[in-house]
C-alpha cells in the first residue's frame, strides 16, 4: 500500500511537471504561430532590393514571424525610385523572388494577397464578362393592338459591355410612368433665400442644405398618387432618408403619412439610388418635414450616421410606380437591411401577376430592335440584363483591374493563378513551400453583386425554381403580391451569399491548400452581401481589423464577425489587423496602444499583425515612406523600433498562452435568418439580457441611443463625428463575468448538437445557454424557417438551455410562402432576461472582479482559455489608475500562479483560496497593467500563502545626470547635464526641444547589497521607452507602468554605473521641422509622405522624468 501511494504521489508530481513544463515552454519560447506579423506594403513601386533586405533584417530581429505582402498603388508622375518598379513588370517580380529569398535567409514566412493592392480581388485579365456582375433594365410602356417594331432602350453598360438576360411584357399596372418627371409640382420651402426648384429634376448638380429644421413642399394642380419616394442625398447625408411625409388637400390641414426609416446600411452605401415605399397616398401637396433629433448615432450598420448631421440633397422625387419598400438592397445590389414590403404599401391589385408576363425575348432582333405584337390594352416592356459593376481593386498600381466575377469559378481561379499563382511560380516549388506559407485577402471594399453567368442554375440548384419566373422583382416590380416578392427577393440574397462562401471562398481554399498554403482573409460585412460569419468555414486564420485613434472607422463588429466566426467552425488562431490608423500622428508608441491591444485580447484575438509596416526603399531618410498617412508607424526607422521588441515579446507571450486550449464561452447569440447578417455587437444585446448587463448599462444605452441635441466629437483632428457612437471600450467585459459567440443557421443546423447539458461543436466549443433575439435593428422582423424552428425544439428537448423572446410564425422564403411555424409546447426560457446571472442555470460567472468597495469593478478585461492541462486567465486593467481587486474565477482543485507577460515572470507563491467551488485572491494593478492567472497544477488544499515582499527603502539617484544625444538625429555634439529630470521639449536647446530618438542617461551611485533582498530601479516617468543597464548589465527595457526594473543580479556592494536609454517618438522633430522652423537646411529635415495631424501644434513630453529611485524590498 506505502508503495503504492508513493507510486502515485510521483505519478501527480510527474503529471505537474509535464503540465507546467508544457506551458512554461509556451512561455519561454513560444511557438512560431504565437509570433506576431506585420502588414508589409510595398508603396507607390518604391522598393529596392537594400530596403527589402534592411526590412526583412529588423522584423527578424523584432521577433515578427512573417509579413503579408501588398503593394499598394502604383509608380507617381514623379518616382520615387529609379528605375521604377511597377507591378507586374519583370523587375517587380525579380524583387519579389528577391524579398522570397531573403525571408527564406532570415527563417521568415510571408503572406501574399489575393490581388495588387489591398482590396478585394481583380486585375488586369479580368474581362468585364468575368467581372462582378449587376441586373440592369430598362423599361417602355407602350399601347397594344399593333405591332410593335422599334429599338428598346438599352440599359446602363459598363463601357459597353451588356448581356440581355430576358425581356418581358406585362399589363402596365396603375400609376407606370406617372412621376414628378412627367408631372411637374410647384415647389416651396420655408427656408429663406435658398434655390429649391431643381428638387424634382433629376439632372442638376444643385444641392439643398440646410442645419436647422425645415419642411418642402410639393404642390401638384391636381391631385396626385404618391406610392414611391426616393430621396437623393448629396453625397453622405443620412439626414436626406429621415424625411416625416405629410399630405394634404388644401395646403393648410395636414396629415402625417409616414416618417421615412433608413434601411441599415455599410459604408459603401452610394452606389445605388434609395426606394421608399409609402402607403398609396392621393392629394394635392405633400410636404417633407425635416428634423435631425431623434437621429440614431451610427454604427457599422448605419455609417452615415456617424458623422456631423445636417440636411443635404440634390432631389426628392415621387412616383406612382408601386415598387418594393428599399429594393436596392433587398435584390442584392448593396448591402442593406430593411423590413419587408407589406399589402397596406402594395396592395396585391397593384402587383404584375404572373400569369400576365409574356417572354418575349425571342422577339428582340440583334440589331436591338423588338418586333412584337402586343395584345389590346397598355403594355410594358421590361428589358433586363447584366453587366459590369465597374468595380476595380483601386488601390493597386499596374495590377489593378476589374474586380473578378465572386460566383465564377472560371474566373475566381483566373484570379487566383495570375497574381498569386504567378508569385508562386516566380519562388518556384521549393522555395514558396518554404516562405509562401499564407494565401491573404483583405477587407471586402468592391461593393455587391446580383448577377453572373452561373447565377440562374445555381439559383434553380439551390432554390428549386426558376428566377427567370419571377425575374421583374430584381428591378422591385411586385409580382403576384408583395409578400411573395419579398420572399422571391428573400432567396436571392440567399443565393448570394451561398455563392460567395461556397464559390469564391470555397474555390480559393482548395487552390491555396493544394499549393500548401494557408489562407487568412478578413470580412465581408458590411459591403458584401453574406452571413458575415459563414465564410469563415473555409479560412485557415480568420482576421479582422481594428482601428487606433478612429471612431468613425473602427470596426468592432468586424472584430465580432471573426471571433465569432473562428470559434462557431474551430477555428484556435484568430488576427487582428491591429492600430491601423486614419491619420497618423507621429506620437504613437506601445503604452498608448496596450489598453487597445488588451482588450481585444480579451474579446478572443490571440494574434496580430501590424499596420501598418511600410518598405521604406532608402536607409537615409526618415521616417520614411508610409501609407501616405494612414496606419500606425511600425518599420525599421521608428524611432523606438528597436527598443519595441520588448512590446512585440509581450505580444507573443500572450499570444502564446492565448493560443492554448479552447476558448470558454458561456453564451451563443444566433444571428437570425435574414441576409445579409452579421454578429451582434453587445449593444444589440441589452434590450434582451438586461439582468447580466446591468441596471447602469441599460441606463448609459438608453441615453445613448436617445443621442439629445446630436453631440459631437473630433477625432482625429479634422473629422467631426457623433459622440455617440458606440465604441468597444465602452463594453469591456460587456456581461459581467460571461463571454458570447454568435453563431449562424449553418452552425445551428449542420454542428450543434448537445452534451450533459451544453450546445457542443465538432471544433471543441461548447455553450451552456443559446440566445434567440427578437426584433432588432439587423433583424427588423422576427421569422424564422420551419426547419430552424425544429432544429431548436430538437436541442431543447435533448437538454439545451434556449432563451427567446415571442416565437416567431412567420416564415422566409419562396417554398414556405403560407406555411407557418408550430411551436407547440416548449421549455424556452423567455426573454427579456432580467437575472443577473445564470446561477438558475448551474452556471456562475466564470470570472467575477470586485473593487474595495464590493462593487463589480469596471474596465477590467477577462479572457478564459482552457485545455485538459489547465485553465489560464488573461485579466487587463483598461484604466490609467492603479486597481486593488477581489478576483473571484469559476474554477477549483488546481493552485493558481501569477504570470506576467511584459516580464516574463512567474510567481507560484500567491495568496488564494478555493471556496464554493471558486477560486478567488486579491489582485493589485497597476495602470494599464495585465497578467495571467495559470491554474494547472492539481492540488487538494484550499488556500495558499505567499512571501509578502515590501519596499522596505527608496534611494532617489539625485546626482547630475550627463544625456548623450545621436548626433545623426540632430542632437547636441557634446553630452549634456541634467540637474534635474525634465521634459526634452521644455528644454531651452533646440537640439534637445526638437530632438526624436535616443538619449543615454548616464550617472553613479553607491549600496551596499545584502542576500535575499531584490532591488529595483523605478523610474517616475518614462517618454516613452526606456532600456536600463546597471554595471553594464542589461537589465530590461520598459514601456509600460510601472516602468520597474530588476537590477539584483547586476548590483554590486559600493560603486555601482547605471545607464538609461531613452527614446521618445517622431512627434517633436516633425513639428519643428514642418511648423517652427527648427531646421532651415531643407537637406538635414525628416523626409515623409505622411502630414503631421494633430489638433494642436504642441510638443510632446519627452524624455526621462522625475525621479529615479533605487528601491530595496524584503
Amino acid at each position: 500500500m506505502k508503495k503504492r501511494l508513493i507510486f502515485l504521489a510521483l505519478l501527480l508530481f510527474s503529471l505537474q511537471s509535464v503540465f507546467s513544463q508544457d506551458l512554461k515552454q509556451r512561455w519561454t519560447s513560444p511557438t512560431y504561430d504565437s509570433k506576431p506579423w506585420a502588414i508589409w506594403y510595398w508603396m507607390h513601386g518604391g522598393i529596392t532590393k537594400v530596403g527589402i533586405t534592411a526590412d526583412l533584417e529588423a522584423m527578424k530581429k523584432n521577433g515578427l514571424g512573417g509579413a503579408y505582402l501588398m503593394p499598394i498603388r502604383g509608380v507617381p508622375e514623379k518616382p520615387f525610385i529609379v528605375p521604377i518598379v511597377e507591378q507586374l513588370s519583370p523587375l517587380w517580380w525579380e524583387m519579389v523572388d528577391f524579398a522570397f529569398n531573403e525571408a527564406d535567409r532570415l527563417g521568415l514566412k510571408i503572406g501574399f494577397h489575393v490581388c495588387d493592392g489591398f482590396a478585394l480581388a481583380g486585375g488586369p485579365w479580368i474581362t468585364p464578362e468575368l467581372s462582378m456582375q449587376k441586373v440592369v433594365w430598362s423599361q417602355q410602356n407602350i399601347k397594344g393592338g399593333k405591332l410593335f417594331n422599334d429599338t428598346l432602350p438599352r440599359p446602363e453598360s459598363y463601357k459597353d459591355y451588356y448581356k440581355d438576360i430576358a425581356i418581358y411584357a406585362f399589363p402596365t399596372p396603375d400609376g407606370e410612368g406617372v412621376t414628378t418627371q412627367t408631372v411637374k409640382p410647384k415647389i416651396t420651402t420655408d427656408v429663406k433665400d435658398v434655390d429649391f426648384q431643381f428638387l424634382s429634376n433629376r439632372n442638376t448638380d444643385s444641392t439643398f442644405r440646410s442645419v436647422d429644421p425645415c419642411w418642402i413642399q410639393y404642390e401638384f394642380d391636381h391631385p396626385f398618387t404618391c406610392r414611391t419616394i426616393e430621396v437623393e442625398p448629396a453625397g453622405n447625408s443620412f439626414q436626406a432618408q429621415r424625411f416625416t411625409v405629410l399630405a394634404s388637400d388644401d395646403g393648410v390641414n395636414f396629415k402625417e403619412i409616414v416618417k421615412l426609416e433608413p434601411p441599415r446600411q455599410g459604408w459603401q452605401n452610394y452606389d445605388y439610388e434609395m426606394t421608399h415605399a409609402i402607403p398609396p397616398t392621393t392629394a394635392r401637396y405633400f410636404r417633407f418635414a425635416y428634423d435631425k433629433s431623434g437621429t440614431e448615432p451610427g454604427a457599422e450598420d448605419l455609417d452615415a450616421a456617424k458623422w456631423k448631421q445636417s440636411l443635404k440633397i440634390k432631389g426628392i422625387y415621387l412616383s406612382s410606380e408601386a415598387r418594393i419598400h428599399q429594393y436596392e438592397g433587398k435584390n442584392g445590389s448593396i448591402w442593406r437591411v430593411s423590413p419587408r414590403t407589406d399589402e397596406t404599401q402594395i396592395p396585391d391589385e397593384f402587383c404584375v401577376k404572373k400569369s400576365d408576363m409574356i417572354d418575349v425575348t425571342k422577339y428582340l432582333g440583334a440589331d436591338g430592335k423588338l418586333k412584337w405584337k402586343a395584345p389590346k390594352g397598355n403594355w410594358t416592356i421590361l428589358r433586363m440584363g447584366h453587366t459590369s459593376t465597374g468595380y476595380t481593386n483601386s488601390t493597386g498600381g499596374k495590377g489593378a483591374g476589374l474586380e473578378c466575377d465572386k460566383f465564377n469559378p472560371e474566373a475566381i481561379r483566373l484570379q487566383f493563378n495570375s497574381w498569386f499563382g504567378k508569385a508562386y511560380e516566380v519562388a518556384g516549388e521549393d522555395l514558396a513551400s518554404r516562405v509562401l506559407k499564407l494565401f491573404h485577402m483583405d477587407s471586402w471594399e468592391c461593393g455587391s453583386q446580383n448577377w453572373s453567368p452561373v447565377f440562374r442554375e445555381e439559383f434553380k440548384k439551390r432554390r428549386g425554381y426558376d428566377i427567370y419566373d419571377y425575374l421583374p422583382v430584381m428591378a422591385g416590380i411586385p409580382v403576384e403580391s408583395a409578400e411573395k416578392t419579398e420572399r422571391i427577393l428573400y432567396d436571392v440574397r440567399k443565393t448570394i451569399a451561398d455563392l460567395i462562401v461556397d464559390n469564391f471562398y470555397g474555390i480559393l481554399k482548395d487552390e491555396a491548400h493544394a499549393k500548401g498554403c494557408e489562407f487568412s482573409a478578413e470580412t465581408v460585412a458590411p459591403i458584401g452581401v453574406s452571413d458575415g460569419v459563414m465564410h469563415y468555414k473555409h479560412i485557415d486564420l480568420p482576421m479582422n481589423e481594428f482601428w487606433l485613434e478612429s471612431p468613425t472607422h473602427d470596426k468592432p463588429n468586424d472584430v465580432l464577425d471573426a471571433i465569432s466566426g473562428g470559434h462557431i467552425y474551430g477555428k484556435n488562431i484568430i488576427q487582428a489587423e491591429a492600430f491601423t490608423q486614419l491619420r497618423l500622428t507621429f506620437t504613437e508608441h506601445p503604452a498608448m496602444l496596450k489598453t487597445m491591444q488588451d482588450r481585444h485580447y480579451a474579446l478572443g484575438i490571440n494574434k496580430l499583425a501590424y499596420h501598418v509596416y511600410v518598405l521604406n526603399p532608402w536607409l537615409d531618410r526618415k521616417p520614411g515612406m508610409t501609407l501616405d498617412g494612414i496606419g500606425m508607424l511600425f518599420q525599421r526607422d521608428q524611432t523606438w523600433w528597436e527598443m519595441g521588441q520588448a512590446w512585440i515579446k509581450y505580444a507573443e507571450r500572450c499570444q502564446a498562452l492565448l493560443q492554448y486550449g479552447k476558448p470558454v464561452v458561456d453564451i451563443a447569440v444566433f444571428m437570425g435568418e435574414e441576409y445579409p447578417r452579421r454578429a451582434l455587437l453587445p449593444d444589440r444585446l441589452v434590450p434582451f439580457l438586461p439582468g447580466l448587463f446591468g441596471d447602469e448599462k441599460v441606463k448609459e444605452e438608453q441615453a445613448r441611443l436617445a443621442n439629445v441635441g446630436e453631440p459631437t466629437k473630433v477625432k482625429p483632428v479634422g473629422v467631426t463625428h457623433s459622440a455617440n457612437v458606440s465604441n468597444s471600450e465602452d463594453w469591456v467585459n460587456a456581461l459581467r463575468g460571461y463571454h458570447y459567440d454568435s453563431f449562424n443557421p449553418d452552425v445551428l443546423l449542420n454542428h450543434m448538437t448537445v452534451e450533459n447539458g451544453y450546445v457542443v461543436m465538432p471544433g471543441g466549443m461548447k455553450y451552456k445557454v443559446l440566445v434567440i433575439p427578437g426584433v432588432h435593428r439587423m433583424q427588423p422582423e422576427m421569422r424564422m424557417s420551419k426547419e430552424v424552428a425544429q432544429k431548436l425544439k430538437d436541442l431543447s428537448a435533448q437538454g439545451a438551455t434556449i432563451m427567446m423572446g415571442d416565437q416567431p410564425i412567420e416564415t422566409l422564403d419562396f417554398t414556405e410562402e403560407g406555411k407557418i411555424v408550430e411551436w407547440g409546447t416548449t421549455n424556452f426560457v423567455k426573454l427579456p432576461y432580467t437575472q443577473e446571472t445564470l446561477k438558475e442555470f448551474d452556471l456562475e460567472r466564470d470570472f467575477i472582479a470586485l473593487d474595495n468597495n464590493g462593487q463589480y469593478a469596471k474596465d477590467v478585461a477577462y479572457a478564459h482559455r482552457q485545455g485538459v492541462d489547465a485553465d489560464i486567465y488573461f485579466i487587463a486593467n483598461q484604466k490609467e489608475v492603479s486597481r486593488s481587486l477581489e478576483i473571484s474565477l469559476r474554477v477549483e482543485g488546481r493552485m493558481p500562479e501569477l504570470w506576467n507577460p511584459v516580464t516574463g515572470e512567474i510567481k507560484t507563491d500567491i495568496n488564494w483560496t478555493i471556496s464554493e467551488g471558486r477560486t478567488k485572491m486579491k489582485l493589485e494593478l497597476n495602470p494599464n497593467e495585465s497578467c495571467f492567472i495559470v491554474l494547472q497544477k492539481p492540488t487538494k488544499e484550499l488556500s495558499g500563502t505567499t512571501k509578502e515582499y515590501k519596499v522596505a527603502k527608496a534611494i532617489e539617484i539625485s546626482s547630475p545626470w550627463a544625456v548623450t544625444f545621436d548626433q545623426e538625429m540632430r542632437g547636441p555634439v557634446n553630452p549634456v547635464k541634467f540637474e534635474t529630470l525634465t521634459d526634452w521639449s521644455t528644454h531651452e536647446n533646440d537640439s534637445i526641444k526638437y530632438y526624436s530618438g535616443t538619449a543615454i542617461y548616464r550617472n553613479e551611485f553607491k549600496t551596499s547589497v545584502t542576500s535575499g533582498e531584490r532591488y529595483f530601479i523605478q523610474l517616475e516617468d518614462v517618454a516613452n521607452l526606456a532600456e536600463v543597464k546597471v554595471n553594464g548589465v542589461d537589465c530590461g527595457i520598459v514601456w509600460t507602468y510601472p516602468y520597474r526594473v530588476d537590477v539584483t543580479k547586476a548590483l554590486k556592494s559600493g560603486e555601482n554605473d547605471i545607464e538609461i536609454a531613452v527614446v521618445n517618438t517622431w512627434a517633436n522633430r516633425v513639428m519643428g521641422d514642418e511648423d517652427f522652423g527648427a531646421e532651415k537646411d531643407d537637406s538635414k529635415k525628416i523626409w515623409t509622405n505622411a502630414r503631421y495631424r494633430l489638433a494642436d501644434k504642441v510638443l510632446v513630453k519627452s524624455g526621462l522624468i522625475g525621479s529615479v529611485k533605487m528601491e530595496i524590498e524584503k
